[in-house]
């Protein structure tokens, strides 16, 4: 219970207090992400993921959104990052591992799964201008803080209403990858979290319309579920019952961070298709 409320206390202040705090945590998280990714992999995978590289290049590629999407650096900034994705297929021609290309895939699989989606957090929180015609982009808090807030309000109303409805509503969700997860909880999850869309509407009526709130919300509400479907499906495909014990109690970071990875970026282009940016 203590790590749960730290945890969340932690977030939401380093989101809320600054640029600086914000892209210092996401850092240290898709690091420790990445570096626990490859480390189940080459533990129940029979894998040789390169973590020191793999790690230091989605840290790098995270960082370097930061340094573009808010102005301080252009398009070469992502240059030394191609590099360390050059590295990886050749650094196997020396290595000599049993099955190079597994390492390859799993390699660039954990910046699509991973870094990737960090790195579209800089995109929200430095919402909206071309670096070209705007030197510095302010940082705007709302939306990487509002995609959490539905994130965690929709695994809030799935448990309550899952765990008081399932009797009468014993439809599962998913039962081959996520047996407890049921319709009626995932429906009472999407519920709650446009109720708090409204909440938002009414405390930030200048951001954007009731109805692009609600579907903002929809948006968290469905890819999150997806992305906690993804998590248990590699997990079950390792059989491993969490990814890590960072957190004591909560599991590792992929365990805490899943359902994100997959909201944060459908929630990128949920905002270009609303031509907000």
């Amino acid at each position: 219970m203590l790590t749960g409320v730290l945890f969340v206390a932690a977030l939401v202040g380093a989101i809320v207090f600054g640029p600086l705090t914000f892209v210092a945590l996401f850092a240290l998280i898709t690091g420790l992400a990445l570096w626990e990714y490859a480390s189940v992999l080459n533990e129940h995978a029979e894998a040789s993921v390169n973590r020191l590289i793999t790690t230091l290049a989605g840290v790098y590629l995270f960082l370097a959104f930061a340094a573009y999407t808010s102005g301080y650096q252009g398009a070469e900034v992502f240059v030394p990052y191609l590099v360390t994705i050059i590295y990886l297929p050749i650094a196997e021609l020396y290595l000599h591992n049993p099955d190079p290309l597994k390492n390859w895939a799993y390699a660039f699989a954990g910046q699509l799964y991973v870094a990737l989606p960090f790195s579209m957090l800089c995109v929200l929180g430095f919402i909206g201008t071309d670096a070209a015609s705007a030197p510095i982009v302010p940082y705007n808090y709302l939306l990487p803080l509002c995609i959490f807030i539905f994130l965690w309000t929709n695994d809030t109303g799935a448990y309550c209403c899952g765990s008081l409805l399932h009797k009468r509503f014993p439809a599962k969700l998913f039962e081959r990858i996520s047996p407890n997860k049921s319709w009626v909880g995932s429906i009472g999850g999407a519920v709650l979290c446009l109720l708090v869309a409204v909440v938002l509407n009414y405390s930030f009526p200048d951001q954007m319309t009731l109805l692009q709130w609600m579907g903002f919300a929809l948006t968290v509400c469905v890819f999150g579920t997806w992305g906690d479907l993804v998590e248990s499906h590699l997990k079950r495909h390792l059989g491993i019952k969490d990814s890590g014990n960072i957190l004591p109690g909560h599991g590792g970071m992929l365990d805490r961070f899943d359902s994100s990875l997959l909201a944060i970026p459908a929630t990128v282009v949920y905002f270009y298709t609303l031509n907000m940016f």
